[in-house]
């Protein structure tokens, strides 16, 4: 079980070129990646994004990528010619109608946006990808282990919790035990005291029996409870790591179980103990939106 929480960090230095990786997360309904490059290494961000997902499937996910090339290899340095005899044309023209020295010289001019660029040769790129992708995969690595580790935690509340929730279920059951039999007692004595006589009719007895255990009954509720607390124990065994959205969906049929067997529950210890399961499941529906 892996937490959406996580932070992740790795550097790498190869000859004269430097990588620095940090990934961060938090919760999130669905995998929303945010890839922050340098400009330089924008063409990668796609590649980046690919990379996380192949590891995460949940959570709001920020990448931030720095980069820094003290050397030559792969670097092309290009003039653009045309643009700088365009930039020497007109400030010499401004010159000329200012009647002020234009004292132009080759370096001032290179200076002046777009004329002088480095660009990137065609095997420098995929070094750079292959070195940063290196680098992503030990952030990534480092990243999912802080995730592992807040999972573990979470998932040994939630087991403590769970168990709490299987002893109620197991009273609520022991209790439920014999109400349909104390209800007869009641009823009968009720009709004897109302209407005054000695013997009941067994066959309207027998039909408000009925309705009563039809209407009242909650053995379903809890089998169907018992059931999803040991699937719930299940989901937290599994090996994949992403069972958060398994697990939420289990928690909301849990609770319209427990809300159906508080509106059926007509004894005070019962309720009681409804209340507690509320609060129980309550605090794990909080754990849970933080599972991947």
């Amino acid at each position: 079980m892996n937490s959406m929480t996580g932070f992740g960090r790795a550097k790498l230095e190869k000859d004269s070129r430097e990588y620095l990786v940090e990934i961060r997360s938090v919760n999130h309904k669905y995998a929303d990646i945010t890839v922050k490059t340098p400009r330089n290494l924008l063409y990668l961000e796609d590649k980046v994004r690919k990379a996380v997902l192949n590891r995460v499937s949940r959570g709001k996910i920020e990448v931030f990528i720095s980069y820094a090339n003290y050397g030559i290899e792969g670097k092309n340095v290009v003039i653009n010619k045309e643009l700088a005899k365009k930039y020497i044309e007109e400030l010499t023209n401004l010159a000329e109608e200012t009647e002020i020295p234009s004292g132009l010289r080759a370096t001032e001019i290179s200076k002046m946006p777009d004329v002088l660029n480095v660009n990137i040769e065609e095997e420098g790129l995929e070094l750079i990808w292959n070195e940063l992708s290196e680098c992503l995969e030990k952030a990534l690595d480092n990243f999912i282990e802080m995730r592992k580790v807040e999972g573990n935690k979470i998932k040994q509340d939630i087991e403590v919790r769970l168990e709490n929730i299987a002893k109620n279920v197991d009273k609520i059951s022991e209790l439920s035990t014999g109400l349909i039999e104390e209800y007869v007692v009641k009823l009968e004595e009720r009709i004897k005291e109302i209407l005054k006589v000695d013997v009941v009719d067994q066959t309207r007895l027998s039909q408000e029996i009925v309705i009563y255990s039809d209407k009242f009954s909650t053995e379903e509720e809890l089998t169907r409870l018992k059931s999803h607390i040991a699937q719930f124990k299940g989901l937290l065994e599994t090996k994949d790591a992403s069972c958060g959205k398994k697990i939420d969906f289990l928690v909301q049929e849990m609770n319209r179980e427990i809300n159906t067997i508080g509106s059926k529950s007509g004894k005070l210890e019962i309720t009681n103990l409804v209340i507690d399961l509320k609060t129980e499941l309550e605090d794990i529906r909080e754990q849970i939106q933080n599972i991947e």
